[in-house]
């Protein structure tokens, strides 16, 4: 089964999008900017967005090292 966790993210500074974060548990990721209905690429991002999106990709990452260490080990 693909779990699926969801962040909402507003920029504070333009171009102001929604956007819509959905990272998968095999490691995709979809985002989605609410305003214009459709999906972007993390090379779109900028600022504030692209930071927030480094670090929820490194928390996932980390969490993910982590239960495989404990299955493992």
């Amino acid at each position: 089964m693909n779990n699926c966790e969801n962040y909402r993210f507003i920029e504070t500074h333009r171009p102001f999008r929604d956007l819509t974060f959905k990272f998968y548990s095999n490691g995709s990721l979809t985002i989605i900017d609410n305003s214009a209905e459709e999906v972007i690429s993390p090379r779109e991002l900028k600022g504030a967005s692209y930071d927030f999106y480094v670090r929820k990709r490194i928390a996932y990452i980390k969490q993910d090292l982590t239960a495989k260490l404990n299955k493992y080990a």
